[in-house]
């Protein structure tokens, strides 16, 4: 009977279960698409094809230059902007967001790119979509809250002037390598300084001069202020693919006038088409050598493992800053994000994450759902079928100098004094992070700054603040009342005890310890403290608990029953005080009402 019973209840939560997960409010959550579609009017529509174009005119020369950082061919980036507005239209619940390539995750990928193929990027897109969609499913998003602000901020500072340095060679239209590592670019610049170009040069610093005067233009403009302003807000808007326009006229007039030479860098040929649906490269061959897929998975390494928690950390982070404060699903976000990788990988897509750039822009333009980014993506096609002949022309110094502009915001210049002035802890980990970003790689770098802070923590956990203090009752009893943290855990026993025989050796009066604010505290340190009770009795100390909670005082008295004595409850620790001296009897016959 109690077998069928159990059989019984075993089916009717299996029922119960299926039953939420193919209930309507289940499928809208995971399928927000479900949601908005059935209410999409004509205003609507129109309200999407406006922002969705907008987006569309950053999404273009910011993905070639992308690609460009990750060592890609242009077409690369056109490619990864590609499948994220489908899929994310289906499974994305913020509709601000906008999904493609980023510069962190260029940055993050350039290494197996110049050390092997293409292919290596687009696998790692694949793998990283499997692991983030993994992670939503077991909603495991919460492992990226280990990953602390300083730490953030260290990496993304040192992204930027990673990816910024790596840019100088096509500012200054040096030859040689550009570097993939910070130090690298720096030194190939300096090695380089001589093959300066002056076209290049005057080409590039214009750019960032004038990108930066067209998105001061564009501040306190919105869509929908009159015909001046909203003129304003749009060349404010689109000015990164006005100064690819620019680039590309400049640089086509100069070919024409010296009669087939070529003053400028461009980026040249770029692939051309949509590019064929098939599945992600499981094998590559690099020069004469065949890496199969356990060769790739070793080539690209245990720290790869950082790309899908950087783009997690991105996409995010900018659902959460463009939520409007309504609650973010991030369990939905990771859904979307791991199917937006996995498609792309089909296109052979790098690695994608949330840009807060174009998803700012998204914002800015008013898009009312996530079908703003299928316009974005039918941009990008159109594009890839038609303009890829005239993007042969782009300066290679118009995107270095993208590139440089859009660094600029991606560095939080106030926290490095607000943490001086606040946390000297924080800013060292902060510059910790930096510096190993910096050094060795940015994977190093975050994996370097959460290890510190976790270090750190688990140092304050076992160093754990124990306050000591003498108190004198109304008769005057002296004790030494030491009062104890919320919480105490196992790596804290051995400082625990050795802070009550420290006051002990210090004082002769009666020691007193306070567990008011112990709320959790397990059993190696229960143990402890009922050791520090043997001890002290054997020579004649009294000690007293006071105000311990009753489970904790069960876990101690477990292990040492015949302490029962020493625990009391006490509305004031002074009534404890004046009743109870070194030469008491038991306290169980002293504190009786």
């Amino acid at each position: 009977m109690t077998v069928l019973h159990l059989a019984e209840t075993t089916v009717r939560k299996r029922k119960s279960k299926c039953a939420q997960v193919c209930s309507v409010k289940s499928v809208k959550k995971r399928l927000p698409i479900v949601g908005w579609l059935p209410k999409y009017t004509f205003t609507t529509l129109i309200q999407d094809i406006i922002a969705g174009i907008t987006v569309g005119l950053t999404a273009i020369p910011q993905g070639i230059a992308y690609a460009v950082v990750a060592g890609l061919s242009p077409e690369y980036g056109l490619y990864a902007g590609l499948m994220g507005g489908f899929v994310y239209m289906i499974f994305g619940s913020c509709k601000d967001v906008t999904v493609g390539p980023t510069a962190i995750m260029s940055a993050i990928v350039a290494k197996y790119v110049s050390s092997y193929s293409a292919d290596f990027a687009v696998l790692s897109a694949f793998l990283s979509g499997v692991i983030i969609l993994l992670m939503g499913i077991f909603q495991l998003g919460f492992v990226v809250e280990f990953i602390s602000a300083p730490v953030i901020s260290g990496f993304t500072t040192a992204a930027a002037l990673q990816i910024a340095s790596a840019q100088l060679k096509a500012i200054f239209g040096l030859t040689g390598a550009a570097g993939t590592y910070f130090a690298a670019s720096i030194y190939n610049f300096t090695q380089n300084i001589g093959t300066l170009k002056l076209w290049d040069t005057v080409l590039g610093f214009t750019s960032i001069a004038f990108l930066m005067a067209m998105k001061k233009l564009g501040e306190g403009c919105k869509r929908t202020d009159g015909a001046g302003k909203q003129m304003r807000w749009f060349i404010s808007l689109a000015r990164n693919a006005i100064v690819v326009i620019i680039g590309m006229l400049i640089a086509f007039t100069v070919k024409t006038i010296t009669k087939g030479d070529e003053p400028l860098a461009l980026i040249g040929e770029i692939g051309s088409g949509i590019p064929t649906f098939g599945i992600p490269p499981f094998t590559s061959v690099v020069g004469n050598e065949t890496y199969s897929f356990p060769d790739m998975l070793k080539a690209l390494g245990p720290e790869s493992i950082v790309i899908p928690f950087v783009s997690i950390l991105e996409s995010v982070a900018i659902a959460k800053a463009f939520a409007g404060g309504v609650q973010v699903d991030a369990t939905q976000e990771m859904i979307a994000l791991g199917m937006c990788n996995i498609f792309g990988s089909f296109v052979r897509s790098m690695p994608i994450t949330g840009s807060f750039t174009r998803t700012a822009l998204n914002n800015a333009s008013g898009v009312a759902t996530t079908a703003g980014g299928i316009f974005t993506a039918a941009l990008i096609i159109l594009a890839l079928s038609v303009l890829t002949s005239t993007f042969y022309f782009i300066p290679s110094a118009s995107l270095a100098a993208l590139i440089i502009t859009a660094m600029f915001s991606m560095i939080d210049y106030t926290i490095f004094c607000r943490l001086w002035r606040c946390s000297k802890r924080e800013l060292f980990v902060l510059f910790l992070t930096m510096a190993v970003s910096l050094g060795l790689g940015l994977e190093y770098g975050i994996v370097a700054g959460v290890l510190t802070e976790a270090a750190m923590l688990l140092f304050a956990t076992a160093r754990p603040s124990i306050k000591s203090v003498h108190v004198k009752s109304d008769t005057g009893r002296q004790s030494l009342m030491i009062t104890l943290n919320d919480s105490l855990s196992y790596c804290s026993a051995e400082h625990v005890r050795r802070e009550i025989f420290k006051a002990t050796r210090i004082s002769e009066a009666l020691i007193v310890v306070d567990g008011t604010n112990l709320e959790s505290m397990d059993t190696t340190v229960a143990s402890n403290l009922m050791a520090v009770v043997k001890d002290l009795d054997k020579l004649s100390r009294r000690i007293v608990f006071v105000n311990f909670s009753p489970e904790i005082q069960k876990m101690c008295l477990v292990l040492h029953p015949n302490a029962s004595d020493c625990f009391i409850s006490a509305a004031k620790t002074e009534d404890v005080i004046a009743k109870v001296s070194t030469t008491s009897p038991p306290l169980s016959k002293v504190l009786v009402d």
